[in-house]
Order: C-alpha cells, then sequence, then structure tokens
C-alpha cells in the first residue's frame, strides 16, 4: 500500500537540484552578465564549514553575496565550497545545499525560499524579487557583503 506522494520534499530536491546546476556553471564559466546570488542558509545546519568568527557573529542564518569577488568555488553533489573576501580577509565556506534558506538573482528577479519543516508550508515559495532593491555601484566591490533577508519574509 502506497504511502502518498511527498510533494513538497520533492520540490526541496528538485530546486536544490537547480541551485546546483547554476552554480556547477558559475565554477565552469563565471558569472554571465549583471548575474549575482544573495544566498542565505542556515549555519547551524550539519555541514556548515564558517570560520569560527563568522559563526560567532551568525549563530543562526548568515547571508552570502556571490557577485564581484569569489574563488575556489567547486560544487559538489550535497553542497559548495566558495571562497569570500571579509574585511580583505579570504575566508573559505563550505554550505550544503540543505543549509540553503534562500537563493536570489536579483538581476533576473528570481527568488526561491525553503521553508523549514517546522514551519506551516514546507513547499518552496517564490520570493517577489521586485522588491529586492539593489542599488548600482560606481566600481566593484570586493568585499564580501552579508545581507539581511528578514525584509523580504512573509
Amino acid at each position: 500500500m502506497s504511502q502518498g506522494i511527498d510533494y513538497g520534499n520533492l520540490m526541496h530536491t528538485a530546486m536544490r537540484g537547480l541551485i546546483k546546476t547554476v552554480l556547477k556553471r558559475v565554477s565552469e564559466t563565471g558569472l554571465p552578465g549583471a548575474h549575482h546570488f544573495f544566498i542565505t542558509f542556515d549555519t547551524r545546519e550539519p555541514g556548515v564549514e564558517i570560520a569560527d568568527w563568522l559563526r560567532e557573529r551568525y549563530p543562526d542564518e548568515m547571508t552570502i553575496v556571490v557577485q564581484h569577488w569569489f574563488e575556489n568555488l567547486e560544487v559538489g553533489e550535497d553542497g559548495f565550497a566558495i571562497t569570500l573576501n571579509f574585511g580583505d580577509a579570504p575566508e573559505p565556506l563550505y554550505i550544503p545545499y540543505s543549509a540553503i534558506q534562500t537563493f536570489v538573482d536579483p538581476s533576473v528577479e528570481f527568488g526561491l525560499r525553503f521553508e523549514s519543516s517546522d514551519e506551516e508550508d514546507e513547499d518552496p515559495v517564490e520570493i517577489d524579487a521586485e522588491s529586492i532593491e539593489v542599488e548600482p555601484e560606481d566600481e566593484p566591490h570586493h568585499d564580501a557583503d552579508i545581507v539581511s533577508l528578514d525584509s523580504f519574509r512573509k
């Protein structure tokens, strides 16, 4: 007898697969055009590897911006590694896909949000990327930016 189809879990798997595919392409060819990503992740998720000082500063969640400067983007089956610059200090990070809470590319008004299993709605929700205000920069910014996306949450 069938237990039913877990559509929420299937959607999470598919959307994380989409993120993995996008990051893999970026690792091979770089960011095309104006594309850039805001990625918010749960720093408490098993497998997250960040510097102790970052974990102290962001004990629950952290948002990284993948845009002007990043190195060593390696995309694996379960997560990705990337080196970002925090105040002229390169820091390696490892983020399992299961830790990702939001993935936004404001250049094309695309966004995904993953609700945790303790929240009511377990399906990924599309973020209204039009509500994200990104001001153009006069010159490239070489530090990683950490942005709170709390104002975009419903």
